[in-house]
């Protein structure tokens, strides 16, 4: 499958398996991969050591915790040198509203995602990033409406394509 980067199949189920849910135990990831606990967990334990798995993560139901206003920002910088770029993603990443941050090729330099809970604080954070002077040459919002679609890429499919 993914030759180049040292997986095979059953390395491919284990992180598959592990994205969909993520800390299993033993017996229960053994199950299923299809493989015996002791290999598996070894196996598991060399993906972790390789640094294919990041960390664990929760998917929270927000909407249970608090109204919350998602806004899909993009973003077009004045100027396109190594320290633009530095400064305003060094101040993006301090930005716990910020919850996403891409940089692209293409007509916009960033697409972000924010989560606030209305819209006139969307408005105070994008003014505090217009006053922080970051070279923001402009800036496009879209309020999302609801979710079509947000899960995790399958793996196996990834991998094949790799090793084509």
């Amino acid at each position: 499958m993914s030759e180049r980067h040292g997986l095979d199949a059953t390395d491919i189920r284990i992180l598959s398996a592990v994205q969909k849910h993520g800390q299993l135990s033993k017996t229960r990831l053994a199950e299923i991969v299809n493989l015996s606990p002791t290999p598996c967990w070894a196996r598991l334990t060399r993906l972790k050591a390789a640094g294919y798995i990041r960390g664990y993560h929760a998917d929270i139901a927000l909407d249970r915790i608090a109204d919350v206003t998602r806004v899909v920002v993009t973003v077009s910088l004045a100027h396109h040198r190594k320290s633009d770029f530095d400064r305003f993603e060094a101040h993006i990443r301090e930005i716990d509203e910020i919850t996403g941050c891409i940089a692209t090729g293409g007509g916009m330099d960033y697409v972000m995602t924010v989560l606030v809970p209305s819209l006139a604080a969307f408005q105070n954070l994008m003014d505090s990033l217009l006053a922080a002077e970051l070279g923001i040459e402009r800036y496009m919002t879209y309020i999302v409406t609801r979710e079509v679609k947000s899960a995790p890429p399958n793996l196996a499919r990834l991998a094949a394509r790799t090793g084509n």
